[in-house]
């Protein structure tokens, strides 16, 4: 397993992050235990999850999915030193989450607190917005005139990201959380929380965890360039393009038991006819290349300049086994260079 440093902290994370959202609907205690346990086998040491968890999000499963991680945490307490645990704060919209409100900085205290207790650990190494209280173009919102910007009070929201990093400093101060990140962001959020950070001696944001992927390339260059030089982590969440990149959802299959399977907060929006066409030409050169349709995804995904931690996820050990195998594959240029064909073909499929 391969290691990068987390932005600019001092933590040293794999370059395969252990995602664990399907814990606690698709997957039990059980399944969660034995993931945690097989990713240490492999040199994984980092973790990550979020109060919302698991998904889809309902007000029953809402917090399940770090109980399952403090059940694990404290039947192996003398592995907590060893791994890098990163949660992260719902945003607004959420009715059963502080009805839906804002996050704020008495918001940030009291979900620290309950995240600790959930997890049954003293720290959280990475604390995370999992998404900014503005409307981001995230979700495929990307598209032009999808939201607007000219409207937003950005001094109100600026006062607000002071208040939040006020709050993430007295976490700090108190030993409750380490490090703390973005996520669903942009590179304005990034820059402001950094420009708020250094004039007022607080936390700075360490990372950035976006969504990423063959199918979703938005952030680069842009993005990840500011990250780069603003020596902030970035995290490519769905990597998978929601699995669709795995192949099983060609032709409208839809497995049983899987995502897609479900009912989705915010629909199918990545199942669009552009993102069928693509994923069957990365089906055909994963084919000629002896590796998956997932391997061929990920390893990409490693591959990308400024890319410091992948996050997986696995619904089987068999999948779980075949995701970290990809980061041990190196692409050729030669499928590079096809891939970036597809990409020039599909540059936005959803």
């Amino acid at each position: 397993m391969k290691y990068s440093k987390l932005g600019s902290s001092n933590l040293n994370v794999s370059r395969v992050c252990l995602g664990s959202m399907t814990w606690g609907v698709q997957n039990s205690q059980l399944d969660a235990s034995k993931q945690i346990e097989y990713a240490i086998s492999r040199g994984i040491n980092f973790i990550d999850t979020a109060e919302m968890y698991a998904v889809p999000p309902s007000p029953e499963t809402y917090g399940k999915t770090e109980k399952i991680i403090g059940n694990w945490i404290s039947a192996n307490s003398q592995k907590r030193k060893d791994l890098v645990i990163a949660t992260k704060i719902a945003g607004n919209g959420l009715p059963w989450i502080r009805n839906g409100a804002d996050i704020t900085g008495e918001a940030i205290i009291a979900s620290v607190d309950a995240s600790l207790k959930r997890l049954q650990t003293d720290y959280i190494d990475l604390y995370q917005l999992h998404w900014p209280n503005r409307t981001s173009p995230h979700f495929a919102k990307h598209w032009p005139g999808k939201i607007t910007f000219t409207d937003v009070d950005t001094e109100h929201h600026s006062n607000e990201m002071l208040q939040i990093l006020q709050a993430l400093n007295d976490c700090v101060q108190a030993g409750k959380i380490r490090f703390c990140g973005l996520s669903d962001d942009t590179p304005w959020g990034i820059n402001e929380y950094l420009c708020l950070a250094e004039k007022h001696s607080l936390p700075k944001m360490t990372s950035i965890q976006n969504e990423f992927s063959l199918l979703h390339t938005k952030d680069w260059p842009y993005l990840i360039e500011n990250c780069v030089h603003q020596d902030v982590a970035y995290l490519p969440w769905s990597p998978l393009g929601g699995g669709v990149l795995s192949g099983k959802y060609i032709d409208g299959k839809r497995p049983e038991g899987s995502r897609w399977s479900m009912s989705q907060r915010n629909g199918l929006f990545r199942d669009s006819e552009q993102v069928q066409q693509s994923v069957k030409r990365y089906i055909e050169i994963a084919n000629q290349h002896n590796m998956t349709p997932s391997q061929l995804a990920l390893a990409w995904c490693d591959q990308v300049d400024g890319v410091t931690s992948t996050i997986i996820g696995a619904t089987t050990h068999e999948q779980l086994e075949e995701d970290i195998d990809a980061f041990n594959m190196t692409l050729s240029d030669d499928t590079l260079k096809e891939i970036a064909s597809v990409i020039k073909d599909y540059p936005m499929p959803f």
